[in-house]
């Protein structure tokens, strides 16, 4: 019989916490991509509006999700002008 998990994360990651973390990871990262190709941003001006370098904002476009902290997105998501709303739950 098969496993089954509610999402990747949860396949791939060691503990819950893990998990989660990525989660939040790749939801923030998503959104700072979504908001970079939505404003036609070229890397090099999405390097100047968030003060990272431009092979930064390469990663992110590149989803390397292991060389981001939540921290730090949500830096840069605050510097695009975006908002992070936050929803916590009991896991099920």
């Amino acid at each position: 019989m098969r496993e089954r998990f509610a999402n990747v994360w949860d396949a791939l990651e060691d503990t819950p916490a893990q998990a989660e973390n990525m989660k939040v990871r790749s939801e923030l990262m998503i959104a700072l991509q979504e908001h970079i190709k939505k404003e036609g941003l070229s890397q090099v001006e999405a390097a100047k509006i968030f003060g990272v370098t431009q092979p930064r904002i390469s990663d992110l476009m590149r989803g390397r999700i292991d060389l981001f902290a939540i921290d730090s997105l949500v830096g840069m998501l605050g510097t695009a002008g975006m908002h992070v709303e936050l929803h916590i739950a009991k896991a099920a």
